[in-house]
């Protein structure tokens, strides 16, 4: 005889795979409370996740405690901005302050919109958002558009359009990327502003660079004053091209002869007007001392 058989075997299975919440059957009160998509909920703040991909990274805690206070007295008056990524569980795409503000008075829920998005379309509409709201720091803006165009994969034509922003503003915020960490980070940090950054870009060497920006920090440079510096530095840089590396054959083999003395970092320039110089490059102190002692001892 066939056994029979065991009934409800299969359920069970699936009830060991699944979350025990997904084994249970949905009432028609549990329908009518849950968040409709498109539209404002109340949720509760323990099931909203932060997004990991926020632009802003740095929050100010007393801006916040002003902010809670403020929520505190007032309530939340334009709700936050979610995405469903499971049952019972969102994560952030806009309104991260109101969100830590919430939590730092105990809200148990607050309003938000309840949005469909991929994770590309949340990091989209995350950084967008943020961006026209300016209230993010030019680091942190510049690092929102390399993520659209690097994630989201949007040119700067689209890009421009999206956040209100023509190809040559984009493009600035961008280079931005480019300078040294340590000038990134007092950018970030509002050490220095855009216009102090945007200067300091158009300098080619990062020595330079860096340079310019601790004459900024230590004399606190207006960003007229940083122009002006760093256009005496590229005047310099061009007077320096303009001479002309070549020199007459009679002059070569003192050249020769300086490098031998000297070393390799010896160089001899001249224009076809005669005018030049002669340039001792060194590493370190010992360097610089053994060429002194050198031209010193002739």
């Amino acid at each position: 005889m066939n056994a029979k058989p065991k009934k409800g075997a299969l359920g069970r299975g699936l009830d060991a795979l699944l979350d025990s919440d997904y084994g249970k059957s949905t009432t028609s009160d549990e329908l009518l409370q849950q968040p409709k998509m498109g539209g404002i909920s109340e949720i509760p703040i323990s099931q909203i996740h932060a997004n990991t991909n926020q632009p802003r990274k740095n929050f100010d805690e007393d801006q916040l405690q002003q902010l809670a206070e403020s929520i505190k007295e007032h309530g939340i008056i334009q709700p936050i901005t979610i995405r469903k990524i499971g049952r019972k569980e969102y994560e952030l795409i806009s309104g991260e302050r109101r969100f830590r503000a919430s939590q730092k008075i105990g809200l148990k829920q607050i309003p938000a919109y309840v949005k469909e998005a991929n994770n590309i379309q949340a990091l989209e509409m995350a950084l967008v958002e943020n961006i026209q709201r300016q209230d993010l720091n030019a680091l942190e803006i510049a690092l929102s558009y390399q993520h659209l165009i690097q994630d989201c994969n949007i040119n700067l034509e689209d890009l421009g359009q999206r956040v209100g922003k023509n190809r040559s503003t984009i493009t600035n915020y961008l280079r931005l990327l480019k300078l040294p960490e340590r000038i990134q980070f007092a950018l970030r940090d509002t050490l220095i502003g855009m216009g102090h950054a945007r200067a300091i870009i158009n300098i080619e060497s990062q020595q330079d660079q860096l340079f310019v920006f601790e004459e900024t920090i230590k004399k606190k440079l207006s960003v007229r004053q940083v122009e002006e510096l760093v256009r005496k530095l590229q005047n310099k840089a061009s007077t320096t091209k303009k001479i002309v590396s070549q020199l007459p054959f009679k002059y070569q083999k003192f050249n020769t002869k300086l490098k031998k003395q000297y070393g390799k970092a010896v160089d001899i320039k001249r224009n076809g007007k005669g005018k030049g110089l002669i340039s001792f490059n060194f590493n370190n102190d010992t360097e610089l001392e053994s060429i002194l002692e050198k031209l010193l001892n002739q």
